[in-house]
């Protein structure tokens, strides 16, 4: 029996191509997936599933080994630095530098891609001492012909090592099999300082590596941080096992070779002249090891993590990685099976393979967090406090009736994905809603962007009071009152900023800035949101704040009557009227864009700023959150008849509407602001529910134009499919209401408004068994509803009905019709 060595120096490998520099790794290819080989037959709706759909462009997706809500995604890493580092994977391009164990799917942020694996071969390793980032120069080239994906698989082929990586993964352990060519050395590097958008200030704080003495097993643990920027406290523990003998190792610490099995780094934390942190270098361990040949030139490894422990990473490879590659494989796709059980009929077959993968991508986040004995890291309230890295992290114990979850985008899902989830997954939505509240338990306030463990503060309000009422509205019976009272705390006091003071002495307070903002002092104080405070500081994206804050002030007051509390609820009321302060009504200055008016910021004194430009837009420092006034005009969900009386009744309201579909497209300067039809933005969310407006006007019939028009136009059959940021399933999420025929315009309120359904008839899961949606007639151009019912009554009081109505043998019933002046014109009830 040969036993495991140390590999000098000189003879450590790595795969490394030579000119392999920035120019070759931007390249771009056009080449498509190829899809006509896959190992095992899918069965269902799952081989309609492409993820590569929203890999290309701005979709930010990643195309690896997922099960729905999984902790794992294992996925190749080929963009690590810039926007398009988000997922680790941009279609376009061919460099891998290898399969990392987490990411995000379709964010604008990025920062994971945890414990990367790389297979190599050469001989002839560039390794330079002086360069302290020289891994960056470690990747191979793909073949992107070979390259293929499917639910809970992904493969390729590395063209210059002929080696074939697949992969696939469970819940908590992502496996790896590699296929290394006849004759050729076999062998990994496993890095643990890779990490994305490490260019945003995210860095490895604390790496630590150890290979067992037997030879079969790696494990260790990664501490990183955004030191300037997003999550600022990211721990993951992994534990691999291999079913072939290291031979050979090396193990690098701060780029110098090692004694012995085991290694460490921690950063260092650099300061200024005044001894204020300004900077941490990088903890960096990477191993490079080489496997005994064996009688077959397979490797497989099976690679478990946790956010608690080394013991927790052990445990989940204990239960989850005994199993072989083909037997996870097939358990996941059996898992995916069940994930996708909506049953389409008609349409083409580009439009189920977007509308499954749709689907998909709205599975895998929200994810469970935790270990298989049920504990889990919750949200500390003291996240890398001030830079210096004292954590406070806090652990529970989740149960089979309140598991944990983590990667709340919630800004971005609480306009569809969680309404969605509601309809087809009703105990998972009661079960976000009491996790939100458990995590304000945890951590003084409730999740904004939670990610991890840890909250990021990114984006504007605070949006969870949205997911929680819609939760508590639709079904109250399954919150006691004590769970409702609770909710309406955790509401309270984040939208308080009174809280601000307490939570200074125990969170960071750059992330209480972003999570706790002088934006929701000036709504709890003052009514409103100045573009400037008291000391003449700006309020970046002061509009937008104001007007979510309304929004989510009238979730609370939703909050506040479940929990019986009818002061609150109708503070909480007259909170939510603060838009109508936004709101400049000047048809006559306005004549030139066809408008009534547009929602300004406005100064401390509540005057409206001078000069004014709708479609002006400035990202992240403007008075408007990724978007200009034309966009955020209409953002009042919770009050449109409110909203039409500000304009000027309900015949100007719909004449602003069709202003803002038909205005020019200057000034969309923001990456953010895509997928534009006049000025509606519909590539980010803020825009979702404007084509659904038109069913407050005489002309509803405008809506079925453009929702049909979105669902043509602005979702595709390919890599660059999604129009705009993916946004953890909040594009597809649209896509899957909108194709099935209707929308949640107030994502707090239990009532839907119909629009144009694709397909002739989808059963969709609801409590207790299905639903379906009918569309009689239809056809590519018979986008128009001549009629439509529920459950056998005709909706003659608007285009409207309650989540009620969503019962198991329940149907909505459309019947369609080419020709507009057939198409139905309702009262709008007030």
């Amino acid at each position: 029996m040969s036993t495991m060595k140390i590999m000098p120096l000189a003879l450590m490998v790595a795969a490394v191509l030579a000119g392999c520099n920035n120019e070759t790794i931007n390249n771009n290819t056009t080449i498509v997936p190829d899809k006509d080989r896959p190992a095992i037959e899918l069965t269902g709706n799952t081989k309609f599933v492409d993820p590569f759909i929203g890999t290309g462009f701005n979709g930010h997706t990643f195309p690896g080994a997922v099960v729905p809500e999984g902790m794992i995604q294992l996925s190749p890493d080929t963009e690590l630095m810039g926007w398009h580092s988000s997922s680790g994977y941009h279609y376009d391009k061919d460099t891998l530098f290898g399969f990392s164990h987490t990411h995000l799917s379709g964010t604008g942020m990025g920062g994971l891609g945890d414990i990367l694996f790389l297979p190599f071969t050469e001989e002839n390793q560039k390794y330079i001492e002086d360069n302290d980032d020289y891994r960056k120069a470690i990747a191979v080239k793909m073949d992107k012909t070979s390259e293929h994906a499917e639910v809970g698989y992904y493969s390729v082929e590395i063209a210059d090592n002929n080696i074939k990586a697949e992969l696939t993964a469970s819940e908590r352990v992502g496996f790896h099999r590699y296929t290394y060519p006849q004759g050729a050395d076999q062998k990994l590097k496993i890095d643990l300082n890779s990490i994305l958008n490490s260019d945003w200030g995210s860095t490895s704080l604390r790496n630590q590596l150890t290979v067992s003495k037997d030879g079969y097993t790696i494990s260790g643990e990664r501490d990183a941080a955004h030191f300037s920027g997003w999550a600022k406290n990211q721990k993951i523990f992994f534990h691999a096992t291999f079913d072939k003998k290291i031979k050979n190792v090396v193990i690098l610490a701060n780029g110098k070779a090692v004694d012995g099995l085991t290694a460490e780094h921690v950063s260092e934390l650099l300061r200024d002249d005044a001894g204020k942190p300004v900077k941490r270098t990088k903890a960096d361990v990477t191993a490079y090891v080489e496997f005994e040949s064996g009688d077959t030139q397979i490797v497989n490894a099976a690679v478990a993590i946790s956010a608690v422990s080394a013991d927790g990473a052990k445990a989940n490879h204990d239960a989850e990685g005994q199993q072989s590659f083909d037997e996870a494989r097939m358990a996941t796709v059996k898992k995916w099976q069940r994930a996708l059980n909506f049953d389409v009929k008609g349409g083409t077959a580009d439009q189920k393979e977007i509308f499954y993968t749709a689907l998909y991508h709205t599975k895998i986040a929200p994810q469970v967090h935790q270990d298989v004995t049920g504990e889990f890291r919750g949200m500390g309230k003291g996240s890398l406090r001030n830079g210096e890295g004292n954590y406070s992290i806090a652990y529970g114990q989740a149960t089979a009736e309140q598991p944990n979850f983590s990667v709340y985008s919630l800004w971005d899902t609480f306009r569809a994905l969680h309404p969605l989830k509601t309809i087809t997954e009703p105990e998972r939505a009661v079960q976000y809603a009491k996790n939100m509240v458990q995590k304000w338990q945890e951590s003084g306030l409730l999740p904004k962007w939670e990610h991890l463990g840890d909250e990021t503060g990114t984006m504007i309000g605070y949006p969870s009071v949205a997911v929680i009422a819609d939760a508590i509205t639709k079904f109250p019976n399954e919150f006691t009152l004590q769970e409702k009272q609770q909710a309406l705390q955790a509401a309270v006091e984040s939208s308080t900023y009174d809280e601000h003071t307490t939570l200074a002495q125990e969170w960071d307070l750059d992330v209480l800035k972003r999570v706790l903002p002088d934006a929701v002092k000036f709504s709890q104080q003052h009514g409103f949101v100045p573009v400037t405070n008291e000391n003449a500081e700006n309020i970046k994206e002061s509009v937008s704040y104001g007007l979510e804050n309304a929004f989510y002030d009238w979730a609370i007051a939703q909050i506040a009557k479940a929990a019986g509390n009818i002061e609150l609820e109708q503070q909480y009321l007259a909170r939510s009227q603060a838009f109508k302060r936004y709101f400049d009504n000047n048809s006559i200055e306005y004549a030139e864009h066809g408008v009534s008016g547009f929602m300004r910021p406005l100064t401390i004194d509540g005057d409206f700023i001078t000069p004014f430009d709708p479609y002006k837009t400035a990202h992240e420092s403007g008075p408007y959150a990724e978007g200009n006034a034309w966009q955020w005009t209409w953002f009042v969900p919770h009050d449109i008849k409110g909203l039409q009386d500000k304009m000027g009744g309900q015949a100007a309201f719909a004449k602003n509407l069709d202003a803002t579909f038909t205005a020019g497209s200057e000034g969309t300067e923001t990456a953010d602001m895509s997928g534009m039809i006049g000025q509606v933005a519909f590539g980010n969310e803020p825009s979702h529910h404007i084509p659904y407006l038109y069913n407050w006007t005489a002309e509803p019939w405008k809506t079925q134009e453009v929702v049909d028009y979105i669902l043509d136009e602005m979702y595709f059959a390919e890599p660059a499919g999604i129009i705009g940021n993916e946004d953890v399933g909040s594009m597809s999420a649209w896509y899957v209401m909108s194709a099935m025929g209707f929308y949640q315009v107030n994502a707090a309120e239990p009532v839907y408004t119909v629009g144009r359904p694709l397909f002739d008839e989808v059963r969709l899961p609801v409590k207790d068994g299905f639903f379906t949606v009918k569309a009689l007639n239809n056809a590519d151009d018979n986008m128009y509803i001549k009629s439509v019912s529920i459950n056998g009554k005709p909706l003659d009081k608007g285009l409207f009905f309650n989540h009620a109505e969503f019962k198991a043998g329940g149907e909505l019933k459309f019947v369609m019709t080419g020709d507009k002046s057939q198409a139905m014109i309702l009262p709008i009830v007030e």
